[in-house]
């Protein structure tokens, strides 16, 4: 009696995506219907691997299900995904990017998408970005560079879709949890201004002037002074007004 040759065994569902990146994929799911449920937009971007921000598109706007919404999403593939987010992301709105941790032009978007009122959504591979860096992360536990040709990450952003669709399904979950009720003190640590993210769209006409910056809440003028020159696009650290540092594009520290 002779052995038979190994058969290669394709893996199940169930062991592509492990306990860790299920909870994940629900929180993400579960924060997008809301976003969805409020008129939300969302934007895909893939720098390295343009096809999946096109196929993330098509997924959500496409209501390939009979009963199933077509839910507004396009995918921005010029040569600067930083500026197309900037132009197109409106408070409320949601970012998701397709890239490895070290993509410099995701990273920065990440980074100054809380400026714009976005929530950002990172699917990747190998080494995970740092913790942070985005409101919802579905990593893939490999090194493998074949990874993004894989069908992984199409098997992530399938399942996305149809959790979100879940989501609506109950019309109680659509609304954010309530800010704690007994939270009302004018000066309370937690909800007093703390360092917000600000972007530069004015910088002042001089050093006594004030710059026109962007935040989550709209538009508003700061006094700059402690700073000195700022220029457009500049990130800022704002605390009562008053910028009090810039934040590097490049590495997210301050300056």
């Amino acid at each position: 009696m002779t052995a038979s040759a190994p058969v290669d065994v394709e893996p199940t569902d169930t062991e592509l995506i492990d306990a860790d990146l299920s909870a994940d994929l629900a929180a993400a799911a579960l924060a997008l219907a809301r976003r969805f449920s409020a008129g939300a937009t969302l934007w895909a971007i893939s720098p390295q691997w343009e096809p999946h921000a096109h196929h993330i598109a098509v997924e959500f706007v496409h209501p390939v299900i009979m009963g199933k919404r077509a839910l507004p999403s396009v995918a921005l593939v010029e040569v600067d995904p930083v500026a197309q987010c900037r132009v197109a992301t409106r408070p409320g709105d949601v970012i998701i990017a397709v890239a490895s941790a070290d993509d410099p032009q995701v990273l920065d978007v990440m980074r100054r998408a809380p400026v714009w009122g976005a929530d950002t959504i990172w699917i990747g591979y190998g080494p995970r970005p740092a913790p942070g860096s985005a409101d919802h992360t579905l990593w893939v536990a490999s090194d493998d560079p074949m990874v993004p040709a894989t069908g992984r990450f199409v098997l992530m952003y399938h399942l996305l879709w149809e959790l979100t669709h879940v989501c609506f399904e109950h019309p109680g979950l659509m609304t954010e949890p309530a800010r704690d009720a007994d939270c009302t003190d004018e000066v309370c640590i937690t909800c007093s201004d703390q360092g917000r993210l600000a972007e530069v769209l004015v910088p002042p006409a001089d050093v006594m002037d004030s710059a026109l910056v962007r935040t989550a809440t709209g538009e508003e003028f700061v006094d700059v002074t402690v700073l000195g020159e700022v220029s457009v696009n500049d990130l800022l650290l704002v605390h009562g007004g008053t910028a009090i540092t810039k934040i590097d594009d490049t590495t997210g520290t301050a300056l």
